[in-house]
């Protein structure tokens, strides 16, 4: 009988991650900062556009890997570092404007990972392939109100900070960690 109930306990399990893994992402945005230039997607690969969201950000900041995988590029362009992270299901993800970043090609990174220093301008960015994707659409905003903790030991209302992602169900989440469910 206990063998049955694993089973059938595996099989639930399986179906409810395989269905999870298919559907769209919902990211934590890898910074706390104003976009200043929105995705524009270009009417040619060569044609101008924004192939990504431009933030502004606060001196030192420290964005942070949105998924897990791999770095497949960590260096300097004209002056500037770009950190690329390959996703397990073919997107790449890029970092950019960083002032500095200790990553390097080959290095795994995890969700919540610190992927560089920016200040000023940061740029990130998503491909599928070789194409852009509007990352706003893979990113969930923040909502709630954090609660200040009662000064007399009592346990008072907390309101969870929830993770709002676009056509998706809101994910209760703790601030700072990667986008999972509270249980």
């Amino acid at each position: 009988m206990r063998v049955v109930i694993h089973l059938c306990v595996a099989v639930v399990i399986s179906t409810l991650w395989s269905s999870s893994a298919s559907a769209a992402p919902c990211w934590q945005p890898p910074v706390v900062g104003r976009v200043v230039d929105p995705y524009r997607e270009p009417s040619c690969p060569y044609c101008a556009g924004n192939r990504g969201i431009e933030y502004e950000v606060a001196p030192r900041t420290r964005p942070t890997a949105v998924a897990a995988g791999v770095v497949s590029f960590a260096g300097v362009v004209a002056g500037t570092h770009y950190v690329v992270v390959a996703l397990g299901d073919g997107r790449r993800v890029t970092y950019g404007r960083l002032v500095a970043s200790h990553l390097r090609a080959g290095d795994r990174v995890v969700a919540g990972s610190v992927v560089g220093t920016a200040s000023g301008p940061f740029y990130f960015g998503v491909r599928s392939g070789t194409s852009p994707v509007d990352p706003t659409s893979l990113l969930g905003t923040w909502s709630g109100a954090p609660r200040l903790v009662p000064t007399d030991g009592g346990v008072g209302n907390p309101t969870p900070v929830r993770l709002r992602c676009a056509a998706m169900t809101t994910v209760g989440v703790v601030r700072g960690s990667a986008a999972r469910p509270i249980v």
